[in-house]
């Protein structure tokens, strides 16, 4: 097959995972300013939580 990796018929070898990095892209959740504002986020609770 022309211009294809794949024949549509016959199926033929797997071209691999995608090029490029689009399937990890970084969403910043375990960042280390995401970390210290979720400590800050849970030291308030805490105190909160242990007020009289």
């Amino acid at each position: 097959m022309k211009g294809r990796k794949r024949c549509r018929m016959h199926g033929g070898t797997n071209p691999g995972a995608p090029k490029g990095n689009q399937n990890a892209r970084k969403h910043g959740g375990y960042s280390a300013q995401t970390k210290e504002a979720m400590r800050y986020v849970k030291a308030i609770a805490r105190l909160v939580r242990d007020a009289p």
